[in-house]
């Protein structure tokens, strides 16, 4: 039955020559004089594997397409057949979770999660069952990372697993997917950890218990707080009076989240506790209780902020939150100290304000001058909030201040003026010299329904500055002018001309608020956006418009200029070392190790815009004390990066002091702004992605304040710097 051969085979077709069975699964035809023998692909390595997880979940898709049926081509009369060599199996997470070896069990579970799609429940479900407690754990973690309530009662199961590394990964996970009806049972997990004394002996500051059932119950405890489960949490840490029976700072942290006003007799006495993070998170709670109680307590705390910035920026916040007059002397005390930092010194400020105290105003008014542009701007906003009259003569009198972020702000204030006090200024304004002045008034304007307002946020669409045509985008969206909705699908065009997806994503929020009637045409265009951050906000807003839609596999896979071999680079797949990078400020060098087996991709952009000099000359542009230094955006006002996204790499590790995180507008938006905490914020935990940890030069995050320069950021990666 054969035939002899017209011309010999291409190259690239002898290499994978097949038999029918071996393609089909079927028998082979009658009659046939011989088979060729198949012969197996080869093996395929670990670093291989590992660069097909990687591959896939950046293009965020589980598997890679079968490859095409290979012909059947005729023997050639005379000639012997050639063997037949199978294909290379086409790359598929799933099928990897079925690996021989459990590091490519666990490290496909976590791309599973990272691509973030429904299809990936069932296996990680199953794979829960797996005999490798690491393997189990990651698999829990990536359920809470799709975030798919399907997982529900796998994840409840798995609360019993007899392995507490997977105990927690499980309680974090129903925290992640919101499953309120878990909580009894996560809090039981806790309250049997509490009985048998496993967080006896933590210290009150321990941010990272060796102890694998004292950080199972950690988790356990961040999931209720991200439930606002008060009852299952009292039940496990609290006496029958209401008083903790531990002072681990979780458990503080947990109760001040947990928006419960029951929580406020414990809050009360953890402001008590020996350790610092228990008092500033106690701090944190009462002054969202607005507890009075709490105002002798958090004085003392207040005024040693010199020896405990910590817990004294946590009170002076509270202190101003909870409104009580008993505070002010204090901070008018604390508002005139000579040797306060700017970024301190805007926290007493705020808090005057927030107290309405007529005898701050003199000592306000001094501060418009101080040399720090953050703390004029907090000056501004005081100084508003206790005697509006005040704030308008001292601007009349005053020239526009030579830092665009307190003009800004300016704008900003006047927004919550008299219109007819208001407009003439903010039309002046409106003509501002730098852009970055531009968004804060059309918010302004926006905000005060100023007549005139609709055409010129119309004409503002077609500005070649793209947070102006952001700005005029929500303000548009807010408004609803007739004609708005035909401007924002024309400004989502224009705006496929940007490197940067701001302006589009703005646009297309603001088209959705027409309905889905005028929407829907440019939203089905934007789910092929060339940046896949608008292709989510895109699926995002298809949804919310028709829950019915199923948006998530139209705008897959994600967009990526990087070839297939691109991913199995040793440097990614096999690194030798934990590169670090040293980022040099006049105020000293931060040394950061950088996780680059847990973000691999992420510390690669990192250092290679560092080694571009990206990050030379940046300023600080946010500080917010004990909370974040933050930098990497080259126009200074939060929405600049480097003209593109990169995938997120969530991964296990807890923000603590000294963390390196991407910052993000939303998922998937990462680029070149990074931040460092100041302390643990467990809130950001499997939300935004870490990339490294400060491990020398913590001192000089804390004294950066905002408008400080990045001089240089130097990469070690063992070989070159």
């Amino acid at each position: 039955m054969t035939a002899p051969s017209p011309r010999r085979p291409p190259a690239r077709w002898r290499r994978y020559l097949v038999i029918a069975p071996v393609l089909f699964g079927g028998g082979l035809v009658a009659g046939c004089a011989s088979a060729p023998k198949v012969v197996p692909p080869p093996p395929i390595s670990i670093e291989q594997k590992m660069g097909w997880m990687l591959r896939l979940e950046d293009r965020r898709v589980l598997r890679d397409p079968p490859p095409p049926p290979v012909p059947i081509l005729p023997q050639a009369k005379g000639k012997p057949r050639l063997p037949a060599v199978a294909p290379p199996p086409a790359p598929d997470l799933v099928k990897l979770l079925a690996d021989p070896e459990a590091r490519v069990r666990r490290r496909a579970a976590l791309a599973i999660g990272r691509v973030g799609l429904a299809e990936g429940v069932p296996p990680l479900a199953q794979l829960l069952a797996d005999p490798e407690p690491e393997v189990r754990q990651m698999s829990a973690f990536a359920l809470g990372l799709i975030g798919d309530r399907s997982a529900a009662d796998a994840l409840r199961a798995a609360l019993k697993d007899p392995s507490p590394l997977v105990q927690g990964r499980a309680a974090e996970a129903l925290g992640l997917i919101g499953d309120t009806g878990a909580a009894p049972a996560i809090g039981e997990l806790i309250r049997t950890a509490v009985q048998a004394g496993t967080l006896a002996a933590i210290p009150a500051d321990e941010t990272a218990p060796e102890d694998p059932a004292a950080d199972a119950c950690r988790l356990a405890v961040f999931a209720l707080a991200r439930l606002k489960a008060y009852e299952p949490l009292a039940a496990a840490v609290l006496d029958g009076a209401g008083q903790p029976v531990v002072r681990w700072w979780p458990i503080a942290y947990a109760l001040a989240r947990i928006e419960d006003t029951r929580a406020a007799p414990a809050l009360l006495t953890l402001l008590k506790s020996d350790g610092r993070l228990t008092r500033a998170f106690a701090a944190r709670g009462v002054g969202a209780f607005k507890e009075r109680a709490a105002v002798d307590l958090l004085l003392p705390m207040a005024e040693a902020w010199a020896r405990d910035p910590q817990t004294g920026v946590a009170a002076i916040r509270a202190l101003g939150q909870i409104g009580d007059q008993r505070a002010v002397p204090l901070l008018l005390k604390l508002v005139q100290a000579r040797d306060m930092d700017a970024g301190l010194r805007v926290e007493v400020v705020t808090a005057l304000g927030s107290l309405h105290a007529p005898a701050a105003l003199d000592l306000l008014l001094d501060l418009l001058s101080h040399p720090s542009p953050a703390v004029r701007a907090a000056a501004f906003r005081a100084v508003r909030e206790l005697d509006p009259q005040s704030f308008l003569v001292v601007l009349s009198g005053l020239d526009p201040d030579p830092q665009w972020s307190v003009r800004a702000a300016i704008g900003t204030i006047l927004g919550t003026m008299d219109p007819e006090v208001a407009l003439p200024r903010l039309t002046a304004m409106s003509k501002d010299s730098d852009l970055r002045v531009i968004p804060s008034v059309l918010g302004a304007l926006v905000r005060l329904r100023a007549a005139g307002v609709g055409a010129m946020l119309l004409d503002r669409l077609k500005a070649d500055d793209f947070v102006v045509r952001m700005a005029a985008a929500a303000g548009i969206g807010e408004l609803k002018p007739p004609g708005g909705d035909a401007a924002l699908a024309a400004a989502y065009a224009l705006g496929e001309r940007d490197a940067t997806y701001v302006a589009r994503a703005a646009a297309l929020a603001a088209l959705a608020r027409y309905g889905a009637g005028a929407a829907m045409p440019t939203l089905k265009r934007a789910m092929a956006d060339k940046d896949w951050a608008v292709r989510i906000r895109a699926a995002q807003l298809v949804k919310e418009l028709d829950p019915k839609a199923d948006p998530a596999r139209d705008i897959r896979p994600a967009p990526t200029d990087r070839a297939p071999a691109g991913y199995e680079v040793p440097s990614l797949v096999a690194p030798t070392v934990s590169p670090h990078a040293y980022v040099d400020t006049a105020k000293g060098t931060i040394e950061i190790e950088l996780a680059v087996l847990d973000a691999p991709l992420t510390v690669e952009n990192f250092t290679a815009l560092a080694r571009k000099g990206f990050f030379n000359g940046l300023e600080i542009h946010r500080v917010v004390p004990t909370f974040v230094v933050q930098d990497g955006d080259p126009r200074g006002d939060g929405e600049g990066g480097p003209g593109y996204t990169i995938r997120d790499e969530i991964n296990e590790r807890p923000y603590l002091r000294g963390t390196v995180g991407m910052a993000l507008d939303w998922a998937d938006t990462g680029g070149s702004q990074f931040f460092i905490t100041h302390s643990p914020q467990p809130h950001l935990d499997a939300r935004y992605t870490v990339f490294g940890q400060v491990v020398t030069g913590i001192e000089v995050v804390d004294r950066l304040q905002q408008g400080d320069t990045i001089k240089q950021v130097r990469v070690w990666d063992g070989t070159t710097q």
